[in-house]
């Protein structure tokens, strides 16, 4: 067995979502970005309809990037997710079925979003986490990034993606056909900075 961070997600909504096969396309693409990026233990494939399942070898890996699937899914549909850590056994190799606490983690943490989306004082809940060992701390911190990224428009998520993506203001101002200036202003008044520092923190690289 092996401990990994495990993450289950599916698409809020999705059954409202007129063009199921276009979604379907682009959350294809975003999975297979983020895999590329991040090489997970298991990779991030379909499971059933929109639901999707992978593991990564640290829960860093695994926040980073639960919040580049989302963002790349954003404006046209969001994405929840339950994360998970704990010992994982591989059942089957071909095709790969794996079992384990760390999934029944993941299982008990997406259904806490489910529950979470029901009240209007949590409706903006899209990741939840659980498993023996986290931290504390990384659970309660999961609301204010979900809170955060709920806010932005889709100016707002596009500056976002280019700071993560280590673009400079000018660039991303330049993609977007707007100033420099609107760039910094977005960045301070959504808050994009905290968000980019919250990440960065996970991947233990220093602020700008």
């Amino acid at each position: 067995m092996n401990l990994l961070a495990t993450v289950i997600g599916d698409v809020v909504a999705s059954r409202l979502v007129a063009d199921r096969a276009g979604l379907h396309d682009r959350l294809a693409d975003v999975l297979g970005q983020v895999n590329r990026r991040w090489s997970p233990a298991t990779p991030l494939r379909f499971t059933v309809g929109d639901e999707f399942q992978g593991a990564f070898a640290t829960i860093e890996d695994a926040l980073r990037a639960t919040l580049r699937l989302r963002l790349g899914l954003l404006p046209a549909a969001d994405l929840r997710h339950g994360l998970g850590w704990g010992e994982v056994s591989v059942l089957q190799e071909e095709p790969r079925v794996e079992d384990g606490p760390g999934w029944w983690a993941a299982r008990d943490a997406i259904e806490a979003v489910h529950e979470a989306e029901q009240h209007p004082s949590t409706r903006w809940t899209r990741t939840a986490i659980r498993g023996d060992g986290v931290d504390s701390t990384v659970a309660a911190l999961l609301p204010l990034r979900d809170r955060a990224v709920d806010a932005l428009d889709e100016r707002g998520i596009a500056i976002l993606e280019g700071l993560l993506d280590d673009r400079t203001q000018r660039e991303i101002a330049r993609s977007l056909g707007i100033t420099a200036s609107a760039v910094s202003q977005r960045i301070r008044a959504d808050g994009l900075d905290a968000l980019v520092v919250s990440d960065r923190v996970l991947d233990r690289r220093p602020a700008d």
